[in-house]
């Protein structure tokens, strides 16, 4: 059954601006922790309204991975997961995410799955969270780490260019 829309336009408003906020501070305090704060409502109510079974999973997932990604600030945890699988690369969902460190992994994780929200969603309000989660999460691949993020950017050029 169809969520309400009723004040959806002006929950994704909100929800858009705060996630504005959270880049605009990060990006002046050189935190991310304070954009991935400011995502979580937006990440949350991705997952309240998505309703089919592969973008239920995927909203959860997102918000899982967003809570991860939080936890791993907060402790200043880093793993750097290439090293541990022994591949520089994996396939999810579809897409070829480049491995490293955790803390730039989950957020390009966040990103494609955005991407697969926003693939496989016919909402616009859907969409329209997807946009900003993915726009958010390449803001906090940035935070983490900026060489790390010209690499991904690098690469997701190179991937483009392959296809065409």
């Amino acid at each position: 059954m169809a969520k309400p829309t009723k004040y959806a336009p002006h929950l994704c408003t909100l929800f858009m601006i705060i996630a504005f906020i959270g880049i605009v501070l990060g990006l002046i305090f050189r935190q991310p922790l304070i954009t991935i704060i400011l995502l979580i409502p937006t990440a949350i109510y991705e997952a309240y309204r998505t309703e089919g079974r592969s973008t239920k999973m995927a909203s959860y997932l997102l918000l899982v991975v967003l809570i991860a990604a939080m936890a791993l600030m907060i402790f200043d945890i880093e793993f750097n997961i290439a090293e541990f699988i022994g591949a520089d690369r994996q396939l999810i969902g579809g897409y070829w995410v480049p491995l490293g460190d955790l803390r730039v992994v989950g957020p390009a994780i966040m990103a494609v799955l955005s991407v697969i929200l926003y693939t496989r969603t016919r909402g616009i309000y859907t969409r329209w969270l997807a946009g900003i989660i993915f726009v958010t999460s390449f803001a906090i691949i940035y935070l983490v780490d900026p060489a790390g993020f010209q690499d991904l950017l690098s690469f997701g050029v190179q991937e483009v260019l392959r296809r065409y």
